[in-house]
Parts: structure tokens; C-alpha cells; sequence
């Protein structure tokens, strides 16, 4: 089956399909000349992103609005770019404690995409709407369509439908004027340029696609309290590791010894959050529950209230 010539006309426009005829020999480099011009093309990568940071703060602060009243924010991609929001929804429990669903990551072919292709998947904006419609969208949801392009219609359509259902959305991608960031209430076009290797977007339109899903995902969490200062105090202590790191979490917040820092862990059941307010605040873990859940979950607030 042969692509049609409108999509071939209409690959040729994008910006991130664009060949460089500078690098057609680069196969005859040396390795280390070759990873020398990688690292190269990568250090534009930031600079791209800063051109855009106004628009994914203003993204930012919508969704965390929406977030508050208890919506979710909601990922949807094809192939590499659903790939890096699954990755991004996943990373939010463990980091920030959220609940299940509250950050959701879609991949068009569902999750057996994450490791093998799934033909078509990506062509098909009514996948996306059942995707979607399986969630039961909601007002106050937010949905961030990722796309390199901009025009993958498994993106786009994602977009339009949580559009039409009265969803946040936001349109991500590395090429300007692009039809996805037209369809979403906030546009973010990262562009990065054409690619070392011709149309390979999981290198630096990927790379770019991770930084701005760091700061989506990562700010949204620090306006709604998930953190205290630069600690992650809703860590979720789910491993050894992360059990080590939330005592020392808790040290650093609060300078306390060893010995009171077990002792309130214990008390609070292992949650940071309510630990460090036992020791700030000189209060038994019932009471450290309870101001934390009338601030909301937010630390600062409650040791407000605490008087501490």
C-alpha cells in the first residue's frame, strides 16, 4: 500500500521531516564524530523550549485549576510521543503520591504499543475518541494531545473530542502552524528543526516533547502542594529506596535526629508529609491527619494552621 501524494506533499511542509544534505555522508564518519554532531544538535534542544515557556506556564496553570477541583490530566500520543506520556502519567504516583487516574497516559494501540508497533493506530482519531469516551470525560479533565508532527490524527482527535466535551486541552508539538496546536485551547510548538537522522522525531523533537512533559506534570504538581519547597514530600515510599529517601526527606525539612524522625514516620504511617508536620508543628499523628486534610494535603497551610 503506497502513502497518497497529499501525505507525502504534506510530510515535505513539516519541518521535522526536512532532509539535510549536509549530513548524507555521515555514515562515513568516525563514532566519535558522529556523537560529537548528536551532542551538538541536542544543546539546541533547551534553547527551543525557553522560546515556548509562556505558553506551558499558562498551560500549566489551567491544568492545576482544573486539577484542583479534582479533574486528571490526561496524555494522549502515538508511538514515541504516547510512549513519553505514559512514561510521564507513570512516574506521578510513586513522585507524587496521585491517586489511580489521576494522570493518565494513552497510547493509540493501547498498551501493547509501548513495545511493538501497532499498525494504523496512529490514523485513527475515532481510536482516540473511544480511548477518551472509555475515561468518561469530564470539565474539569485536562487532555494534552503530544504529537511531533502536529498532524497525527490520533492526537488531533483526541484534542477535538475532549474539546467538544468541554476538557482542558493543549496541543504539543515540534512543528509551527500545526494542526494540533490549532485544535487545542493551548498551543505549545517546540521547534527543534529538522533531525540528524531524516524524520527520526525520538531524538531531538523527543527530547523536547520529555522536557515539556517534565515541566507539565512537575509544576502542576508544585501548585497543587504535592510539594514542600523542592522536597518531595508525597513521595510514596513503595520500595527500600524510596523509604531511605523519605527519611531523609523529612530530615532535611526538619533537621530533627534519627531517633524522631522513626518515631513520627511510625506515628504518621510511613507519609512524609505528616511527619514533618508532627515534628514543625509538636503534634500527635491524628492531629497531624487532620490539618493536613483540612489545607487540603498542603504542608505549608498546615503548619499555618498548626501555628508553627
Amino acid at each position: 500500500m503506497t502513502d497518497s501524494p497529499h501525505l507525502q506533499s504534506e510530510l515535505a511542509t513539516l519541518t521535522t521531516e526536512a532532509f539535510r544534505p549536509e549530513l548524507a555522508g555521515i555514515d562515513q564518519l568516525p563514532t566519535l564524530d558522529i556523537a560529537r554532531l548528536m551532542n551538538g544538535e541536542d544543546t539546541g534542544v533547551p534553547a527551543a523550549v525557553a522560546a515556548r515557556l509562556p505558553e506551558i506556564a499558562a498551560a500549566v496553570d489551567a491544568v492545576a485549576a482544573r486539577m484542583e477541583r479534582g479533574g486528571r490530566l490526561v496524555y494522549a500520543g502515538a508511538g514515541t510521543a504516547g510512549r513519553l506520556g505514559v512514561l510521564d502519567a507513570s512516574e506521578c504516583p510513586p513522585t507524587f503520591n496521585t491517586a489511580p487516574g489521576q494522570v493518565v497516559g494513552l497510547i493509540a494501540g493501547g498498551p501493547g504499543a509501548l513495545v511493538n508497533s501497532v499498525e494504523g493506530a496512529e490514523d485513527s482519531p475515532g481510536l482516540a475518541r473511544a480511548d477518551l469516551d472509555a475515561l468518561k470525560l469530564t470539565p474539569d479533565d485536562s487532555v494534552v494531545g503530544v504529537s511531533a508532527s502536529g498532524r497525527t490524527p490520533y492526537a488531533i482527535g483526541a484534542v477535538e473530542h475532549a474539546r467538544a466535551a468541554g476538557a482542558l486541552t493543549v496541543g504539543l508539538s515540534c512543528n509551527a502552524n500545526s494542526a494540533l496546536a490549532a485544535a487545542a485551547e493551548h498551543g505549545i510548538e517546540v521547534v527543534v528543526g529538522p533531525e540528524l537522522l531524516t524524520g527520526s522525531t525520538r531524538l531531538k523533537a523527543g527530547t523536547a516533547q520529555k522536557l515539556v512533559l517534565n515541566m507539565l506534570s512537575t509544576i502542576t504538581m508544585i501548585r497543587l502542594g504535592k510539594t514542600y519547597g523542592n522536597l518531595m514530600v508525597d513521595v510514596r515510599a513503595s520500595n527500600a529506596k524510596l523509604r531511605a529517601r523519605s527519611r531523609r526527606i523529612v530530615a532535611q525539612a526538619t533537621g530533627a535526629p534519627e531517633a524522631e524522625i522513626e518515631s513520627a514516620l511510625t506515628q504518621a504511617d510511613g507519609e512524609v508529609k505528616t511527619a514533618i508536620l508532627i515534628i514543625l508543628a509538636g503534634v500527635d499523628g491524628a492531629t497531624a491527619t487532620r490539618l493536613l486534610e483540612e489545607s487540603d494535603g498542603r504542608l505549608r497551610a498546615a503548619l499555618k494552621k498548626a501555628g508553627a
